[in-house]
């Protein structure tokens, strides 16, 4: 079984800072890209940023300069520095993983974290 834990969410006022955290548990698995993706109440649930096993990146136009996302050596934790906070950024944020598991497998599928709550005060 793979899982995936966030951590680092909360309140904070905007212009401030947040990093959000997410682990990737369990054995035998081989990740192929980590990102994360935020859903506000009332919208879809959309991306924020991915990081390759790469190392590329990807990232939201409304977030480009302010988020910035990255992996630990071992590939299996990701990072989201979220600077200069708004607060359209208040959403749950869900971190994301496409994966072979096992390792061996030719299927990729996508797993999700639970979620934390992120609140940006105006």
């Amino acid at each position: 079984q793979v899982q995936l834990v966030e951590s680092g969410g909360g309140l904070v006022q905007a212009g401030g800072s947040l990093r959000l955290s997410c682990a990737a548990s369990g054995a035998m698995f081989s990740i192929n890209a980590m990102g994360w993706y935020r859903q506000a109440p009332g919208k879809q649930r959309e991306l924020v940023a991915v990081v390759t096993s790469g190392g590329s990146t990807n990232y939201a136009d409304s977030v480009t300069g302010r988020f910035t996302i990255s992996r630990d050596n071992a590939g299996n934790m990701v990072y989201l520095q979220m600077n200069s906070l708004r607060p359209e950024d208040t959403a749950v944020y869900y971190c994301h993983a496409n994966l072979r598991y096992p390792m061996w497998s030719s299927r990729y599928s996508d797993y999700w974290g639970q979620g934390t709550q992120v609140t940006i005060s105006s």
